[in-house]
């Protein structure tokens, strides 16, 4: 019999919510293309364009500014390769802490990357983004300035609406990364200053390979891909009707708890200081999201305790899920500054919709018994 499992890596993947699993297999028993003109095509295209609203509605867009695409990792490449492009960039401004796909879509670009550094909590550095936008001014040169609004793997909550009025209505453009904001912060696009935002689907319990870039109109003519015309024009390939109907339910299921979501990292937190009082709790005094804490037991490395916890049942991470299934150094926390043997041992605890307080008092058992095998000396597995 398969031992039961603690998962407790949401900010990777949060599990299926039934009512995007239903809408999913609803519209998988519907045929046909949803830029058809006959009933079956209709039918799908109604499927959409109500997954379209859900989708806007959580994020505070208007429906026509949410263009679907395969992943958030697409809509991030989109807004920033194809936004460079569009708006005759000169430059790409990124914090030390984004997220690889962001900084790797701005490196894609050819342009020269700025990098805005993170202070020791992992804030974005304010003043060091006001030295930049002076400098783009003074040679005259459009940056594209990248931001993400919640760092995936500290839950540092970045001041996106200062950011924001830095860059202003300028000649600059600016794009945020909402991926972990996402139906845990109360965005309205529509009305605040990011000419463009990605987020994603499996984040809220969607299913993988669904996400959307937001759009204003101004930055409509943001593509990276033409083809027959979809999404009105923005993102061409005939589209997952069943994907995006999913993408909708999940959406419109999502109602963040964030007092829960408190009460559950801060019950970890606390357990963690009682059984090792040494413990670093990383972006600790900065604003955080609330469903994650990212830690570190010195001495621990965090390579053998995520494997002997997964062998207790308990599923955490080191950080961004990103890298292949690799365990490596976190570039965020480097950003930090937190010293290489210290990053070593970082291990990442996020919460989701399903999560309960049961999952918090199993890991915290779990990393009990890792850490008296360890002060036993012996093998944590």
């Amino acid at each position: 019999m398969a031992k039961a499992t603690v998962y407790l890596d949401h900010n990777a993947a949060s599990p299926l919510r039934p009512e995007a699993r239903a809408a999913l297999l609803a519209a998988l028993e519907l045929t046909g293309n949803p830029s058809s003109v006959h009933a079956h095509g209709r039918a799908l295209r109604n499927l959409m364009e109500t997954g379209r609203r859900q989708v806007a509605s959580l994020a505070g867009a208007e429906p026509r500014q949410v263009v679907f695409t395969g992943s958030a990792t697409e809509a991030i490449t989109q807004a920033i390769v194809g936004g460079a492009k569009t708006f005759s960039a000169g430059a790409v401004a990124a914090s030390a802490g984004e997220h690889a796909a962001v900084l790797k879509a701005a490196e894609a670009t050819g342009l020269p990357v700025w990098t805005i550094p993170l202070d020791g909590q992992g804030r974005i550095d304010l003043d060091q983004l006001a030295t930049i936008l002076r400098r783009a001014d003074d040679e005259g040169i459009s940056l594209l300035v990248a931001a993400h609004w919640v760092n995936n793997e500290t839950g540092v909550v970045q001041p996106v609406g200062r950011i924001g009025a830095m860059v202003g209505p300028t000649r600059h453009t600016l794009f945020i990364d909402a991926v972990q904001a996402f139906g845990k912060r109360d965005l309205d696009f529509a009305a605040s200053a990011p000419d463009m935002m990605a987020v994603s689907g499996h984040k809220i319990g969607a299913p993988a390979g669904i996400g959307a870039l937001l759009v204003k109109a101004h930055a409509d003519t943001v593509r990276l891909i033409s083809g027959g015309g979809q999404e009105q024009g923005r993102r061409g390939g005939t589209e997952s009707a069943a994907l995006i109907a999913a993408f909708g339910a999940a959406a419109e299921a999502t109602r963040y708890d964030a007092a829960a979501m408190l009460d559950l990292t801060a019950r970890v937190e606390s357990g963690l200081k009682h059984l090792a009082p040494d413990v670093v709790v990383f972006g600790e005094e900065a604003e955080r999201i609330g469903n994650v804490t990212n830690f570190a037991v010195p001495g621990i490395g965090n390579a053998t305790a995520m494997m002997a916890l997964d062998l207790m049942g308990l599923s955490v991470s080191s950080g961004s899920a990103c890298s292949s299934g690799k365990v490596g150094a976190s570039h965020v926390l480097a950003a930090m500054g937190v010293p290489g043997d210290l990053a070593a041992s970082a291990l990442r605890v996020s919460f989701g919709w399903n999560s309960t307080m049961a999952d918090a008092e199993a890991f915290l058992a779990g990393f009990e018994t890792l850490l008296a095998r360890h002060k036993r000396g012996g093998k944590a597995a």
